[in-house]
């Protein structure tokens, strides 16, 4: 048995992701919160520092969380940075908005993925920029990625930055090197900046893609580019509040910085002692649980794409299945699955109302759960 098979009961523990449903028998299946203990290397190392008792102002960054980042991107994607370019966060939503604020001023236009996690959507908007929505476009192999042909006729002289996300969210998609390539040669081409999410690239599930960070391409793509990534959703720390920003660009850095400095609080110290501990310690868990969401995944997709008129296309990365079920004819999906029982994030949240995203970081036996439930309610419709 897996220790990811273990029941933790979360009904009591003020979870945003379980709270939603309370006191209603439904399985909840949307944020992107897993239900899994972080490694245990994590839990003794914050108890040792609650041990110490005093909370005091901590550095920012502290050495230890520093050396561990500057380890983990040269250890895995060979990525070499400056430990000075690593910028703390409270959160990569801030992050996005700060990135935002980065082009030269209100009215400049930022181009984000079309069907793309929510924030992306309403974030320039709230800094005073214009959004510009670029479509996705659906590959041979099934493979969900920005249309560039799309991106090189939209892109003009009042865009100043494109908001990208890699790992897709919520498509799951990894994206190659020549794809990565050819975003930087058009933003380059255009003399625009890259804010690249990355917060789920530690979690590649299929054995034949590798995560590459688009800053670590080249020199131009790196000074043009503030990439954004956490341990939180690997680890399942996102309740401690800490990410970080790339920013090899020195005035680029110093800009952004100035403004973390007059609109972010800094990062609390057990946040930073977990974010080390993940990074130097905590290999061997992450790994094991890449096997189990790897698991998990080849389930769903059998299993849902054996119901009638529904659709999960292949996930490379993430714990987030995206499911067509525009054939359902369903109006409100996310009221439908409630009603059968599951709890999903419905696809107009992130632009595309034919779709579903399902959260898979769950136990076997709960996913099980959640797929008889999905099939009786389809079954009742389809006939």
């Amino acid at each position: 048995m897996s220790r990811f098979d273990k029941i933790i009961d979360r009904t009591h523990t003020d979870s945003e992701k379980w709270d939603k449903y309370k006191g209603r028998d439904i399985i909840p299946m949307w944020v992107a919160d897993s239900d899994f203990e972080t490694a245990p290397e994590i839990v003794e190392a914050l108890q040792k520092r609650v041990a110490h008792a005093v909370f005091g102002y901590s550095a920012q960054p502290t050495e230890g969380v520093k050396e561990a980042i500057f380890d983990h991107l040269r250890s895995q994607y060979d990525w070499q940075i400056d430990s000075d370019w690593i910028i703390p966060l409270p959160s990569l939503v801030r992050g996005l908005s700060l990135s935002c604020e980065m082009t030269e001023q209100e009215g400049d236009q930022v181009i984000i993925p079309a069907t793309i996690y929510p924030p992306f959507k309403f974030i320039p908007g709230n800094v005073g920029r214009e959004t510009i929505p670029v479509p996705m476009k659906l590959l041979a192999d099934e493979r969900w990625v920005l249309d560039f042909d799309a991106l090189q006729k939209t892109i003009s002289p009042q865009t100043q930055m494109v908001l990208f996300c890699n790992p897709h969210n919520p498509a799951g998609t990894v994206y190659t090197r020549d794809e990565l390539e050819r975003l930087h040669a058009i933003c380059k081409e255009h003399d625009c900046l890259i804010c690249s999410d990355e917060i789920h690239c530690d979690l590649i599930l299929d054995e034949g893609k590798k995560h590459i960070p688009i800053a670590s391409l080249n020199e131009d793509a790196a000074s043009r580019t503030i990439t954004l990534m956490a341990a939180s959703k690997t680890f399942n720390v996102a309740g401690l509040g800490f990410g970080f920003a790339i920013v090899s660009d020195e005035a680029l850095r110093d800009k952004f910085k100035k403004r973390v400095r007059k609109t972010m609080p800094d990062i609390n110290i057990l946040a930073q002692v977990a974010t080390e501990v993940a990074f130097k310690h905590g290999e061997a868990w992450r790994l094991e649980q890449i096997e189990y969401l790897r698991e998990n995944r080849d389930y769903l997709m059998r299993e849902i794409n054996a119901i009638d008129d529904m659709k999960m296309y292949p996930l490379e990365a993430t714990f987030l299945a995206w499911i067509d079920v525009s054939r359902l004819g369903l109006g409100d999906a996310q009221s439908f699955f409630e009603a059968a029982g599951v709890g999903i994030s419905p696809g107009s949240y992130f632009g595309d109302e034919n779709f579903i995203r399902l959260n898979f970081a769950c136990r076997r036996a709960l996913l099980e759960e959640a797929v008889a439930r999905i099939r009786k309610a389809v079954a009742s419709i389809v006939q």
